[in-house]
């Protein structure tokens, strides 16, 4: 036995459940994955490309966390203003159901946000092959006080913060804005708070235990730490839909016509309504899932962002 297979079984086994061990084929998820996936049903698509502005300034690869066996980064995308100006600030959430995907994803997206005087952060996350839930969730919350603790360097206005997600990374999104400062995550004694004041998402479920969300399985059991048979309270418990109440941040939905992707929304919503939380929903007619790394879906999809976000913060 060679000293890295022992590495690798005790990650394994210390590491993860039994459920999380189960082999899985891991796709590269890309926007040219992405291109390649959809030109057969949709020849007429293009790939987004990287904004090039002298309106905005970029660094990347910031340590916001340190884990047992990996370091965490984020990228901020900040748009160019006087230093007495503050921003209001996006943290961007990747999807790749939960096992997949990279902060990159999010970079064309953030670029665009920045340009548009949002100051826009991209972060990556735990996901299910390093550690299962509720790692991610614990991750992003501590990204949003990695921002409210930066607050002051990177002129950002800590009372104007949204987060966005793309499919997993929306769900995560959604579930990180409607339980801030929550017990079940063990913040209550946090200094710094993880509230949100707006949430962005697109194309992800708000339920995995809802009746519409009957598609997820294995790839959704990897992270939850076991099947929804085998694990119902983690299936439960990471679901937004479960605490949507009268705190709620206003929640902006961006769909593709492909109804799994959007799993207890209208549920959620109507619960919004009765609490009059303003909420927007946008459904992109016959687009495919990860329609936010394509043209043509991506610039409407940018102005809705865009135009939600002013609605909350700036008018």
């Amino acid at each position: 036995m060679t000293k890295n297979f022992i590495v690798v079984f005790v990650i394994l086994v210390l590491g993860q459940s039994t459920f999380a061990q189960k082999k899985v084929e891991v796709r590269p998820y890309t926007i040219s994955t992405t291109v390649e996936k959809y030109k057969k049903d949709y020849p007429f698509i293009k790939p987004i490309k990287p904004l090039i502005s002298e309106r905005i300034n970029a660094e990347e690869d910031i340590v916001y966390k340190e884990t047992a066996i990996s370091k965490l980064k984020l990228d901020i995308y900040r748009p160019v203003f006087s230093a007495e100006e503050k921003a209001p600030a996006i943290l961007l959430i990747h999807g790749g159901g939960w096992i997949s995907g990279s902060k990159e994803n999010q970079r064309i997206m953030a670029q665009n946000l920045a340009e548009n005087g949002f100051l826009a952060i991209t972060v990556a996350y735990r996901l299910s092959q390093e550690a299962v839930y509720p790692a991610g969730v614990i991750d992003l919350k501590d990204a949003i006080r990695w921002i409210k603790s930066n607050a002051k360097a990177y002129n950002i206005d800590s009372d104007k913060i949204a987060v966005l997600g793309t499919s997993a990374g929306a769900q995560l999104a959604t579930l990180v804005g409607v339980t801030a400062n929550s017990e079940t995550y063990n913040e209550q004694d946090e200094e710094i708070s993880s509230e949100v004041q707006a949430i962005v998402n697109i194309d992800g479920i708000v339920s995995f235990i809802h009746p519409e969300a009957s598609a997820e399985g294995k790839v959704a059991g990897l992270w939850l730490d076991g099947s929804r048979d085998e694990n119902p309270k983690n299936w439960k418990e990471a679901s937004p839909l479960e605490y949507v109440d009268k705190n709620t941040p206003p929640i902006l939905f961006i769909n593709s016509s492909r109804p799994r992707f959007h799993a207890g929304r209208d549920d959620m919503i109507k619960i919004l309504n009765e609490n009059n939380i303003y909420s927007e929903v946008h459904t992109l007619k016959d687009s495919p899932h990860s329609f936010w790394l394509l043209q043509p879906w991506f610039q409407p999809t940018l102005a809705y962002i865009v135009s939600f976000l002013n609605k909350i913060f700036k008018e």
